[in-house]
């Protein structure tokens, strides 16, 4: 055992410890959807790992943009002390965007990048500066990548400007090489990664199948992927948000494959939390869906009223045999 110590202490950094010293203290952000919480996390009281990469991935206008903004604005609300850095690839994000959510723009900083490189040394940059800091210094801090497909590289711009029409092979590695470097390093840190994508249709698969764009490299570094699809939400005639569908494509905190569908608003009002939960405590056998109305506590009441009132059908109480049935439908064992 000494030898082993002396091994560490020779080392002498901060990513070498004995097994046995290494926190299983798993500790999670919540996304602001409880059902969404449980198909990352295991748990409804859960939500996106706080020190690995999250990838949310879907074709063109499935909510990816708005889906990660909701979730920085719930991690902002929940932290009043924290910060967002917002890499955007898309040049998208304007300051009455994030006003329209309800966003704290003095505490999110809008990053432009271009090219893999570009992003990789502002990212490095930026996780260095705030592992300088004192421990107890350091506030909780979230990192978003938007978009990765649209990302481009150093090599692709210099051929465009040659009028060379040749396709970059170094894209995926510089890809990979990215967030092989950061990966550990967020992990230090305890930041979160969520970063977007974009997913095409396989061509030639025997089954209609999606892939992820980008090559392998993000497909490796991140704990979890989530696939979008999506369907419009309407009030009367007029669209206020989407219904999501949420399907783990990858995770290792809970179980692949599974899906749930979440409402997202186009308002200040984000993720909705409650959505989903009636159709997750009738999997579960809490309560029969007879005829469009739920059974709770002797009443047959209809789910738009339900989720008018959510806090008053959706007690302490009721969460928490939710949580359990959460755990047995999306976990492999205790995660949370």
């Amino acid at each position: 055992m000494d030898f082993l110590k002396d091994i560490v202490k020779e080392i002498g950094d901060d990513y070498t410890q004995l097994a046995s010293d290494i926190s299983d203290d798993q500790q999670f952000i919540d996304t602001g959807s409880l059902v969404f919480n449980g198909l990352v996390s295991g748990s409804i009281f859960g939500g996106v790992s706080n020190n690995k990469i999250t990838a949310i991935a879907g074709e063109s206008s499935t909510g990816k943009t708005f889906f990660a903004l909701a979730v920085a604005k719930n991690f902002l609300d929940n932290n009043p002390d924290a910060y967002t850095l917002y890499f955007d690839t898309e040049s998208s994000i304007t300051r009455a965007l994030l006003e329209s959510r309800g966003i704290d723009t003095k505490r999110f900083v809008v990053i432009n990048v271009v090219t893999i490189e570009e992003f990789r040394t502002k990212a490095l940059k930026a996780i260095d500066k705030y592992l300088q800091m004192p421990i107890d210094e350091r506030r909780p801090c979230m990192f978003v990548l938007d978009s990765l497909g649209m990302l481009s590289t150093e090599k692709e711009i210099t051929d465009a400007l040659n009028d060379k029409q040749v396709r970059d092979m170094t894209k995926s590695q510089l890809v990979k090489g990215a967030f092989r470097m950061l990966t550990l390093k967020l992990g230090q840190a305890n930041v979160p990664l969520i970063v977007t994508n974009h997913t095409y249709d396989v061509i030639g698969a025997y089954v209609p199948t999606k892939e992820m764009g980008g090559g392998s490299g993000l497909k490796y570094a991140a704990s979890t992927i989530i696939y979008l699809g999506k369907k419009k939400e309407k009030d009367g005639k007029e669209v206020i948000g989407n219904i999501i569908k949420a399907k783990t494509h990858k995770s290792r905190l809970s179980k692949e494959n599974k899906q749930v569908e979440i409402r997202l608003y186009y308002d200040d009002r984000g993720l909705d939390r409650y959505y989903g939960l009636l159709e997750l405590g009738e999997r579960g056998g809490l309560w029969k869906n007879v005829a469009g109305r739920y059974e709770m506590d002797g009443k047959k009441v209809y789910a738009k009223q339900i989720l008018k009132d959510p806090e008053t059908y959706f007690t302490p109480e009721v969460l928490e045999k939710l949580d359990a049935i959460a755990r047995t439908e999306f976990s492999y064992g205790e995660s949370v």
